[in-house]
């Protein structure tokens, strides 16, 4: 940092030394001009607004562009102007007659959103409402009909370039090593571990999802994709208000959720907190055929019923104080309390060479599970000066508990009845997180502005897995040492960055670099190495040092066309589950194993993007490329060793590659032909190709694939909205696997009560039972067919009541503070 504050005074110096001590009153003078550009209703600042200084003849003399508190600050000759603001999607303001004769501060100037004329970036609080940025897209989907009484993963399938598939797993332009951040933070909700919290907590927590698929040095480089930032929700308006939202569905399913703030002139508390309740019934089939010839029973079929139960408590209660105009103080806390009883019973069948039924086992397995999470926050904001100078201050500390505990029942049902032995296993897992991080933005004359930081981020995971068997003489269970283990995970990050970012013109350049050291370890306490263990150093401490640089460049071609493009280097850092060695089992024949040999994977992107504004149609649009290092694959393979019954272990394995080579192109339209008719739709297509090999076979694939969305709102008579999602994935492949399209609809309908303060909305999700991934693996000693169906089609009626609130929620925020607007962003 030392070098950087060099620069800074040296920078000073200069510019204080180049000021004339004595200016000549007789030579015209330029001015100082400052301001503020808000949106009006909510005073949220915006970011790269225009401001244009127009002599009498319409010709711009200096302008420029707003930073991120909305501010600007430009030398203006003396004389009289026609002061101009624009922002895409928002009314043009202009003030004439301004007279600029000494250093001034201009009043705050609101603008409001144009929303007669939807042909712009923004669809506004109708399906999912899209914003532009120059490093992200920003989604409000607050309004979305078809996410009523649905979680934040249900809710994330709606934003475009992200896909969830059947299990919950998330991905950005078809890569799931996405970084996924909570309110710009790194959370155990998502941040740091799996995200089965974010089937657990309501979607009407969502304030706005931030899709940045070229995130500037500001952010974590953490995630090869890109960062999926979610804020949660957080009013605004003055006084007293907020929302009830109640719903109830089929599979059984009942929640309500409450959104409360108070806000006056001097502070403003803020809570959402609701009660969930959900049933997720699922199934799956398997059918695996093996080539070898030692076998009596080469064929196994696996039909698999999911009953799941979740109970969830969430509560986000927080209060922003404002200590002077310029600063605050916000303090939250965040609370999570999950309650599970799963059952999946498994019923195996195994034929013999001529396709007889050989023999039949029924496995139920019953799992509770406890998971709570509780995080503290501490956020510290001071804006030095109406130019624009500011520092934050970010604090946060989380700890969670999860426990699982599962009673595994096993018999042999045809040709003898028999029982097997009862299964007991117990996973206790801890997690602690600390993060700390300072900015600190400088602007530098009209249209620069140089920011640096750090960020520590330091995480601990304890993880305890016991296995206990019956023994069937005594009954007694005795714990099984070859898969019980203790393993102990950490990981250390400490990041420095600085990035500069000026305007020329019509040109506009972000150029950032970023510096960040990791501390991985890990040990593991054992007191039997079984053969699919022994081969892995079971204990690991490593440690890596990577910069980060960033390029970000936007060329404005007109006022409703521009041209973006961005480069950054990114790392993906195995997680603990995928580097823990011991076994972990989804049925006996399938186990999933960590790898603690994975290094962290390396891709450099580069993304050109396009937009274009007509009268009635907002295209956007980008190409883009990535090319990763020592990528992350999953293989199957056999294990050699045989379950109890005698069938072949298969283990799903984590292995670095050598490459992975990503090109796709992406699109998104928003059309408003009439004022009852809104068409939202996307579209993204990418090829990728895999090199490398592990234990002498070759991983090697190349694949091409894309998805597509699309969604409908028409407004019908009598305050009555329908609307219609669509979603397509098309078939893809990797080394092993080939997996069919996925095509699934949702559809929506509310109606506005008690003058627009409640809505009652029904919604259908996967109208047609068809979200259900089908895929066929193939490999040199087996070949496995499998359907999934995580959740079966749903209904689900809700009533939303407001008070003291406008149907059109206000967005934003006034005088500083906040998650989302805290210069806390990864």
């Amino acid at each position: 940092m030392k070098p950087s504050i060099t620069l800074l005074i040296s920078l000073f110096t200069l510019l204080a030394f180049g000021q004339p001590s004595n200016p000549d009153p007789g030579v015209e003078r330029d001015y100082k001009v400052t301001g503020k550009v808000l949106e009006k209703g909510s005073n949220q600042p915006l970011e790269y607004a225009s401001v244009a200084f127009l002599d009498s003849n319409g010709e711009v003399v200096a302008g420029g562009i707003t930073d991120m508190n909305g501010m600007y600050s430009f030398k203006v000759p003396e004389g009289t102007y026609t002061i101009q603001f624009d922002f895409i999607s928002f009314k043009q303001i202009k003030l004439t007659n301004q007279v600029i004769d000494k250093n001034m501060e201009m009043p705050p100037v609101y603008m409001e959103m144009n929303t007669e004329s939807l042909d712009e970036v923004v669809v506004r609080a109708e399906t999912t409402e899209v914003q532009i940025r120059l490093d992200k897209k920003i989604y409000n989907i607050g309004k979305d009909l078809t996410t009523s009484g649905a979680t934040v993963s249900d809710a994330l399938n709606n934003v475009p370039s992200v896909t969830v598939d059947v299990e919950g797993a998330i991905s950005l332009r078809g890569n799931e090593n996405v970084r996924i951040l909570i309110n710009g933070r790194p959370s155990a909700l998502a941040g740091f571990g799996s995200t089965d919290a974010l089937q657990q907590l309501p979607a009407e927590a969502i304030e706005r999802v931030e899709v940045i698929t070229s995130p500037s040095a500001r952010y974590d480089a953490e995630g090869t994709a890109g960062i999926l930032n979610i804020v949660l929700r957080k009013e605004k308006t003055r006084g007293l208000n907020g929302s009830i939202i109640a719903n109830a569905g089929y599979p059984w399913t009942a929640g309500i959720n409450g959104n409360v703030n108070l806000r006056t002139d001097n502070f403003n508390i803020f809570s959402t907190t609701g009660f969930r309740y959900r049933e997720s019934p699922g199934n799956a089939f398997f059918e695996n055929r093996y080539f070898s010839l030692e076998r009596d029973n080469p064929l196994v079929r696996e039909d698999r019923d999911y009953d799941r139960v979740g109970r969830n408590f969430n509560s986000n209660l927080g209060m922003e104080y404002f200590l002077t105009e310029s600063s605050s103080i916000t303090a939250s806390g965040f609370i999570r309390i999950g309650n599970d009883d799963d059952l999946t019973t498994n019923i195996t069948n195994e034929f013999d060479r001529n396709n007889a039924l050989a023999i039949t086992t029924i496995r139920e397995e019953l799992e509770t599970e406890d998971d709570n999470n509780y995080q503290l926050a501490l956020n510290y904001r001071n804006q030095f000066d109406n130019d624009g100078q500011e520092l934050t201050i970010d604090f946060q500390y989380e700890i969670s508990d999860e426990t699982e505990s599962a009673d595994i029942l096993e018999f042999v049902s045809f040709p003898t009845a028999t029982d097997l032995p009862t299964e007991i296993v117990s996973t206790v897992e801890d997690q602690t997180e600390y993060l700390a991080q300072v900015d600190y933005v400088l602007p530098i004359g009209e249209n620069a502005q140089f920011e640096a930081g750090y960020r520590g981020n330091f995480e601990e995971t304890n993880t305890d897995f016991s296995v206990f068997d019956e023994n069937q003489t005594t009954g007694n269970f005795v714990r099984n040492d070859s898969l019980s283990n203790i393993f102990n995970f950490r990981q250390d990050v400490n990041a420095l960055y600085t990035q500069y970012g000026n305007k020329y013109g019509k040109f506009s350049f972000l150029l950032g670099l970023r510096m960040e050291s990791t501390v991985l370890k890990g040990d593991v306490s054992a007191e039997n190495i079984n053969s699919t263990t022994n081969d892995f150093d079971l204990d690991f401490d490593k440690d890596y040092l990577g910069l980060f640089p960033t390029v970000n460049l936007i060329y404005e071609i007109g006022d409703r066309e521009n041209i973006t493009l961005g480069y950054n280097r990114r790392i993906n850092r195995p997680r603990s589950w995928f580097l823990n060695p011991f076994p972990s089992r989804s049925s006996e024949a399938n186990v999933f194993q960590g790898n603690p040999g994975l290094d962290p994977a390396y891709a450099s992107a580069f993304d050109l993007g396009y937009l274009k504004r007509w009268d009635k149609i907002t295209l956007t649009s980008s190409v883009y490329y990535q090319y990763e290092t020592d990528s992350f694959e999953r293989i199957q393979e056999d294990t050699g060793e045989l379950t109890p019954n005698g069938i072949p272990i298969i283990r799903t394995l984590p292995i670095n590659l050598s490459t992975n080579e990503r090109i796709g192109f992406e699109a998104g339209i928003l059309y408003n032909p009439a004022k009852w008719l809104r068409f939202n739709g996307s579209f993204n297509f990418f090829r990728f190709s895999t090199e490398g090999e592990f234990n002498g076979i070759d991983y090697g694939a190349e694949n091409t694939s894309w998805f597509s969305r699309a969604s409908v709102k028409v407004s019908l008579p009598a305050k009555i909205d329908w609307q219609t999602n669509a979603f397509y994935r098309g078939p893809r492949n990797n080394a092993q696997t080939e997996f069919e399209g996925i095509l699934s609809f949702n559809l929506a309908f509310s109606k506005e009560l008690f003058n627009d303060n409640a809505t009652v909305g029904f919604n259908v999700r996967d109208l047609f039972n068809s979200r259900k991934r089908i895929s066929v693996t193939e490999t040199e000693t087996f070949i496995s067919d499998s359907e999934f169906q995580w959740r079966e089609r749903s209904f689900n009626l809700s009533l939303t009541y407001r008070f003291n609130q406008k149907k059109q929620r206000e967005r934003g925020r006034e005088n500083g503070g906040g998650f989302e607007d805290e210069g806390f962003e990864g």
